[in-house]
């Protein structure tokens, strides 16, 4: 299983650690395979044009072919990491949520990760790719840990939902925790897929998601794993639409579990805005129309503004002022 990575290292401890945790991640992916081979991707049909451009698809797995699959992307992921320059803090969240993936597709236990384990030798300098097609690579691999971690939520907070439908508070609660860490690391699978110069985003990679390139611009709401996800969110608010004050007089442990849940949606939320304008500044977002109102940023935080409301009075710390502001303009 995967350990965790010392994000306060050096440079070389860092990529070291990383390495190891890859390493750990080819050995299952190895054991997996062992048990039967990986669905080729490529001879399934793509239901969509955004399926095709990340290498996504969709289709019924055993439970062996599940792990096995997200081992792949979580190692896939690992591998890239060893070079990408991601914030420390980001690095922790991914890692984290890898780690959760591995646990719930494989079904183990937390707690049995194996024991500290000799450092990877630093391999012999060779030939390396050239960086844009690193890059370009890394927009795909960035974007692939994410589906996965939006899948992951999603199933996640169905099950919390089940388990509370089913009056199971214990069992709700551990799901909520581990779906609080998928959801943290929505934002650092994305700053990962974004850790490429703007500059080449811009003028090699923008163009490829919009026609000529494809049959209709890319946007995040063709992720049908981040649907899933909104929708299981959207229900686990049926099953528990108390408000934070009444929520933690009847239950305060859970008053907390969702709201750190929410908290993390609405972080998620605010950090598309900036890695947004980080990318594009001011520009418009290829899925938008010539004569709207807004850009790809102004668009985002509205987004964020909106679930900001609408979670207010179910969190400790809401958003009021937006709360009432999105309130006022509903009744003008």
């Amino acid at each position: 299983m995967l350990a965790g990575v010392a994000t306060h290292a050096g440079p070389f401890e860092r990529t070291a650690a990383l390495r190891q945790a890859a390493s750990v991640a080819g050995e299952l992916v190895a054991a997996l395979a062992a048990l039967a081979p990986a669905v080729a991707g490529e001879d399934i049909p793509a239901e969509s044009t955004s399926q095709s451009y990340f290498r996504v698809r969709e289709v019924e797995l055993s439970d062996q072919q599940a792990a096995l699959h997200g081992a792949l992307v979580v190692q896939r992921g690992l591998e890239d990491l060893c070079d990408a320059p991601l914030a420390g803090a980001d690095l922790a969240l991914e890692v984290a949520a890898m780690r959760q993936s591995v646990l719930d597709l494989t079904g183990a236990a937390p707690g049995t990760e194996p024991g500290p384990m000799p450092e990877p030798a630093v391999p012999e300098p060779g030939a390396r790719a050239p960086l844009e097609s690193v890059w370009s690579a890394r927009w795909l691999i960035g974007h692939q840990v994410h589906v996965l971690f939006n899948v992951c939520a999603a199933v996640a907070v169905a099950d919390a939902a089940r388990h509370l439908r089913d009056d199971d508070t214990d069992a709700a609660l551990l799901r909520l925790a581990e779906a609080t860490v998928y959801v943290r690391g929505f934002p650092a699978a994305m700053n990962h897929a974004g850790t490429i110069p703007a500059d080449y985003y811009l003028a090699a990679i923008r163009r490829t998601m919009a026609p000529p390139s494809t049959d209709i611009p890319l946007s995040g709401r063709q992720h049908r794993g981040y649907k899933l996800f909104r929708a299981a969110m959207k229900d686990l608010l049926t099953v528990l639409p108390q408000s934070y004050e009444q929520l933690v007089a009847r239950n305060p442990e859970l008053a907390e579990a969702r709201g750190a849940l929410l908290e993390a949606d609405i972080v998620d939320a605010e950090r598309h805005v900036t890695l947004a304008y980080s990318m594009v500044h001011l520009r418009r977002s290829i899925a938008q129309r010539p004569e709207g109102p807004d850009n790809a940023v102004a668009e985002l935080r509205l987004m964020r503004h909106r679930r900001a409301a609408q979670y207010a009075p179910l969190i400790r710390f809401g958003d009021h002022y937006i709360a009432d502001a999105v309130a006022g303009l509903r009744h003008s």
